[in-house]
């Protein structure tokens, strides 16, 4: 078996095939280490506030009916006052017209112009070796309502109950609210209760306004926690929305990106124009349209954690049985002057020790940070491969070329793993690079010779066939 080179290839590449199995469950562990972390992170973020989306204001004005409606009444005897029978013992009846007062669907409207600004700081909480960003917000709402609208939603008889209006503001979740929540109608300072949950579990806040008619314009001021995103609705006919945040890595998401943005270090702005038309949300309503206006036009930011290192550790282990492969395919290519070939249970240890190497990464990750913790990993395991090829595989000198090829590439994976935008073209060419390099090194061979055949190697590192001994040249 061990004659034939071609046959050694292709047991080195069943081998290679053979450690996709240890690979694959060191990513079934990193991905159940990542659920563990998102699930502490959504826990820790729930009891902080979670994620927040606000919708609103809406001015909300009961709407009546006066109606005339036939009704079934007894007729009684003037003198007993007893329901009078007729002439069969049953009971008289008598229909009489009567006026009724009814109430219909509100009137729900939205305001004319609606502008939002939004400031959060941020901080991290900890929950044993996991830290969790969550944030502090103050949102500033100034908006009007034009009430000169309102009537044109009526049909029939229908009467507007303006002393009765009502302005909500809905919010993921009323335990989420810090400080005291103000609503300003010019001078007037107008109460503000907790709203019951609606029909899709939404809380929010309610304020009586008496006959909006009176009021040209309204402040509300909202303090609240919340983690992980931050949305908002554009409810307003003209809305325009500025968000500012110290959260240096913010992905914008939802029905509108911002109209522009500055990130620095030290935090973001944005700011968003949104008109009435760029959104199927109607100003003027006899329905409420808020879960309308949550799920369809709804955007916001989300506290970003860019490439956080169990998305490396899991990007690195999707590149692990390449390593492995050059790894097998670099010692075979060396071990051609070595006194006898490689084992393939010493192959199996060198892919055992390179699987391992991504749970000690992300092992000390968790501890220490990604990039000190990729650099421990990769030294020690390019360390123990070096040190192994030298004394079990008898490699000599050539483990050095070995410890090498290992350095760049783990040298190279982590410029992969530190650049996600380019993480399939470097991956690819390192791929296409290795291919290449192996056919070019392996050009000349004799695959169906004896590997150990001095006068059939023709790679890199074949030796020159011995020179035969030269017969003496005759004396004289």
């Amino acid at each position: 078996m061990l004659k034939s080179l071609g046959l050694r290839f292709i047991i080195v590449g069943l081998l290679i095939l053979l450690m996709f199995i240890p690979v694959l469950f060191v990513g079934d562990i990193i991905d159940a280490r990542a659920d563990y972390n998102r699930s502490t992170r959504s826990n820790v973020g729930n009891e902080w506030g979670g994620r927040q989306s606000l919708s609103g204001p809406v001015l909300i004005i009961p709407v009546e009916e006066t109606v005339m409606v036939r009704e079934k009444r007894e007729v009684l005897d003037p003198d007993t006052g007893i329901q009078k029978l007729d002439g069969n013992d049953k009971p008289i009846f008598r229909y009489v017209n009567v006026q009724k007062v009814l109430r219909r669907a509100p009137v729900y409207l939205y305001p004319g112009a609606f502008e939002a600004n939004i400031d959060t700081q941020t901080q991290e909480r900890h929950r044993g070796i996991f830290n969790v960003p969550v944030y502090s917000a103050e949102a500033e709402l100034n908006f009007d309502f034009p009430t000169e609208t309102a009537a044109d939603a009526l049909v029939d008889d229908e009467v507007l109950l303006w002393d009765a209006a009502e302005l909500h503001v809905s919010v993921t979740s009323n335990r989420a609210l810090r400080g005291a929540a103000k609503l300003q109608a010019a001078d007037t300072e107008l109460q503000m209760e907790p709203r019951a949950l609606n029909d899709n579990r939404i809380g929010g806040v309610r304020a009586p306004t008496g006959d909006p008619r009176k009021h040209d314009a309204y402040t509300l001021t909202l303090d609240f926690n919340g983690a992980e995103t931050l949305s908002i609705a554009p409810v307003g006919r003209d809305s325009k929305i500025s968000y500012t945040s110290d959260w240096p890595h913010p992905s914008f998401y939802g029905a509108f990106l911002p109209d522009g943005h500055d990130i620095t270090d030290d935090g973001f702005k944005a700011s968003w124009s949104i008109p009435h038309l760029a959104r199927p949300l109607p100003q003027l309503s006899r329905e409420d349209q808020d879960y309308v206006a949550r799920q369809s036009t709804s955007f916001g930011v989300e506290l970003y954690q860019p490439n956080d290192f169990y998305q490396k550790s899991y990007r690195a282990a999707r590149y692990g049985i390449l390593f492995i492969g050059l790894s097998f395919l670099t010692i075979f290519l060396i071990e051609g002057q070595a006194k006898r070939p490689t084992h393939p249970v010493q192959y199996i240890l060198v892919g055992l020790v390179q699987s391992t190497f991504f749970l000690l990464m992300l092992a000390l990750a968790e501890q220490m940070g990604f990039g000190m913790a990729y650099l421990i990993s990769a030294g020690a395991t390019v360390s123990l491969i070096t040190a192994f090829g030298a004394m079990a595989l008898k490699l000599g000198k050539r483990a050095l070329v070995l410890g090498l090829l290992l350095t760049v590439l783990y040298g190279v994976l982590y410029l992969i793993l530190r650049s996600a935008d380019y993480a399939l073209l470097a991956g690819s060419l390192l791929t296409f690079g290795a291919i290449a390099g192996t056919m070019f090194a392996t050009r000349n061979e004799n695959w169906y010779g004896a590997p150990n055949d001095p006068s059939k190697r023709r790679g890199w590192f074949a030796r020159p066939a011995p020179t035969p001994p030269q017969a003496p040249a005759p004396e004289g």
